[in-house]
């Protein structure tokens, strides 16, 4: 599959006219939770020529789109992002582009932009809006689960990796691995709820839909109603990047295209 992956990205490049710098995987693959059924969420992020940035439209305006979304098929979602929109997430700690960039699976890489960017990580990190993020989408899909009768494994986790992933946050003031069980075993001892946890991972892993468990109804209770009072003390880290990244994106052009 990552043969075909790339060869598909490649004529992306063609149709495009563009160079793609990084593709990843960012769904449950990402997660180490995919079973046979699973999708490959694809993410990338991509640079135009020089020429498409020496004009008075900025990019994302009017007819200068910053995304590339690619129709769904065979199991396959493709879609990328313009590097001047990833920088701009970057600069203001987007969860969902630091998720791109800490995959654990990198379908293709070239050239040096993502790899210096990773090194701009701990001096931008910002904690709170990453924790609002992961704490909104946990409350979310809470919800969600209240509302329904008839619970599964997809549910839960849709809830559980978030609430780990702030909890994660809260601890280290850093952007936390994405693989579920490292996660887990970060933040989750043993006893019940690892137990249930630990079942809910196997379940998901062999396709089990249908999952219910009061440990985790009341972890996730708990640690939401806490995070939602931490996440309100936290302030802010206004890092002074913008020069950085833009230096970077004036390499990047220099480096892809000469």
């Amino acid at each position: 599959m990552k043969e075909k992956i790339t060869n598909i990205l490649k004529q992306i490049e063609r149709d495009y006219s563009i160079k793609i710098l990084h593709a990843c995987d960012v769904g449950s693959r990402a997660w180490g939770l995919a079973n046979n059924d699973s999708d490959y969420d694809v993410r990338f992020i991509y640079v135009h020529q020089t020429n498409h940035y020496l004009s008075i439209d900025p990019v994302g305006i009017g007819k200068k789109k910053d995304v590339i979304e690619i129709p769904i098929h065979d199991s396959l979602d493709i879609s990328g992002w313009e590097i001047t929109k990833a920088l701009r997430l970057f600069r203001k700690s987007n969860p969902s582009l630091l998720e791109r960039l800490y995959s654990t699976i990198t379908y293709y890489e070239k050239f040096s932009t993502i790899k210096q960017l990773r090194k701009m990580v701990s001096d931008g990190f910002n904690a709170k809006p990453c924790m609002y993020h992961y704490l909104n989408m946990a409350k979310q899909n809470y919800q969600q689960i209240l509302q329904s009768e008839d619970r599964n494994i997809k549910d839960y986790l849709n809830v559980l990796r978030p609430v780990l992933l702030a909890c994660l946050i809260e601890k280290n003031n850093e952007f936390p691995p994405l693989d579920f069980n490292t996660l887990v075993d970060a933040f989750i001892s043993k006893g019940k709820l690892r137990n249930d946890i630990d079942s809910l991972i196997k379940y998901k892993v062999t396709g089990d839909v249908h999952f219910q468990s009061t440990h985790i109804d009341s972890f996730l209770e708990k640690e939401i109603t806490r995070l939602e009072q931490r996440v309100k003390t936290l302030h802010s880290n206004n890092a002074h990047i913008s020069s950085d990244l833009n230096k970077l994106f004036q390499d990047t052009l220099l480096e892809v295209w000469g």
